[in-house]
């Protein structure tokens, strides 16, 4: 089986092609501003994109009708399960409308489906970042008009806990895991046979990330808000200029750990202060798991620092054996989602 896989970025559209596991094309298409400074909405980007991804298919050689099916990374949609989806009239209305908010991954599925119709073939998406499996009272925030949301690296999270389950020689979902990504955005999520019942997500609270400030002190965050900054002043701040950046002036990891073995004190500070917030996100899903946990898992670009991964596990080390696995596969996975599909081992999930 053969599956052409797409994954659509900021400034940039992946491609790969895997017959079965084994990937025969990677490509990686760069936009430039000036390419994308004409369109509006993400949604006006398809045809540039489809035309790219096209053409990357042909130069590698390949036919549309080569594939038994095309995967897209999927983008916030709707609230789901996890699993993989085909790509529905349904889905492809929302990418157009956008209800759940603009960005460029919610093109994966949109021209997944566009090309696979070109040549009769299924299309499908798999575990986006809108995939929600917490518990109610994970949802609970502690104001009724609040509701905590599920958004968070589902498709590399998934992926590293079917893996991390394989090295226990347990199925996903006989295990309970903790799993942290830990990469220019940062989750850390509990899994519990098969689900992810409960996650701290960057965006709005648990340790902070390269860029983001992660959970903040509600009182001062109101009075930073109230100080004559604009909503996109404070959006942009927060979600852009917080976390590490804001203590070292880089987003740079590799230039973090090299300044922390260097000695340098303002970086040690902020490098100590993420790994202590981190450790504490770990202890928190260990205790809703009643501290039975099976491995705690660390993934993401950020886990290929080996001292760094020691030092959380040096808070959290007697909670459960620990397991490695650098960076992340998002092509891979969403080549392993509709091989499942397609090999009869899982459902195609309706949208």
């Amino acid at each position: 089986m053969k599956v052409l896989v797409i994954n659509p970025g900021a400034t940039s559209t992946k491609v790969a092609v895997f017959e079965e596991e084994r990937e025969l094309l990677k490509k990686s298409i760069i936009h430039t501003a000036q390419e994308l400074e004409g369109f509006d909405r993400v949604i006006d980007q398809a045809e540039l994109r489809q035309r790219a991804v096209l053409e990357a298919v042909a130069e590698g050689g390949f036919r549309l009708e080569d594939f038994d099916a095309v995967c897209g990374r999927g983008g916030l949609y709707r609230p789901i399960p996890s699993g993989t989806y085909a790509v529905s009239d349904r889905v492809m209305q929302d990418v157009e409308q956008a209800p759940y908010g603009e960005h460029p991954s919610n093109l994966g599925a949109y021209l997944a489906r566009r090309i696979g119709d070109l040549v009769g073939i299924p299309a499908f998406f798999v575990d986006p970042v809108c995939v929600d499996e917490m518990t109610e009272v994970a949802h609970v925030s502690g104001f009724a008009e609040f509701r905590r949301l599920s958004q968070f690296h589902a498709l590399n999270q998934k992926s590293v806990g079917r893996k991390a389950a394989r090295q226990l020689g347990k199925s996903y979902e006989e295990a309970r895991l903790i799993v942290c990504h830990l990469g220019g955005g940062v989750s850390v999520a509990a899994h519990d046979h098969g689900r992810v019942v409960d996650v701290f997500n960057v965006k709005d609270e648990g340790a902070m990330g390269m860029d983001r400030g992660g959970g903040l002190p509600v009182n001062q965050l109101i009075d930073y808000c109230y100080a004559g900054r604009s909503r996109e002043e404070v959006k942009r701040t927060l979600g852009r200029r917080s976390g590490m950046l804001s203590y070292v002036g880089t987003t740079d990891f590799r230039e973090i750990c090299a300044r922390v073995v260097s000695g340098d004190e303002r970086f040690t500070a902020a490098y100590r202060a993420l790994v202590y917030q981190l450790a504490k996100d770990i202890g928190a899903m260990a205790a809703l798991l009643h501290f039975e946990v099976d491995a705690i898992v660390y993934t993401g670009g950020m886990a290929y620092e080996q001292f760094f991964c020691d030092d959380i596990t040096a808070y959290v080390g007697r909670l459960a054996p620990v397991l490695r696995f650098p960076g992340e596969e998002e092509m891979r996975a969403l080549a392993e989602g509709a091989l499942r599909v397609l090999h009869g081992e899982a459902q195609a999930e309706t949208y």
